[in-house]
């Protein structure tokens, strides 16, 4: 990951790469991809034509929205999305 030199060293970065973002939140880069089209991952942010990064304060509500009980990991009622926090 490419950051500013003018940065301090020890700021983590508010945007992640796909791989950085499967890795942040316990995920194959494959499983997070799924998540991400059933919506209950976050969409990425467009940083250009080309480039896009995750938002790590998405992922963490995304993370927060998440069901407790096995079973419920794909109910389409309960996406992010329906929940008003797609981006």
């Amino acid at each position: 990951m490419a950051r500013q030199l003018a940065l301090p060293p020890n700021l983590p970065p508010r945007l992640i790469s796909r791989e950085a973002a499967a890795a942040y939140v316990s995920l194959s880069p494959n499983t997070f991809d799924t998540m991400v089209e059933e919506g209950w991952m976050p969409r990425p942010r467009r940083l250009g034509d080309r480039r896009k990064a995750w938002d790590v304060r998405d992922l963490d509500s995304a993370v927060d929205s998440l069901p407790y009980r096995r079973g419920e990991w794909f109910d389409p009622r309960r996406s992010w999305m329906e929940l008003g926090r797609a981006t």
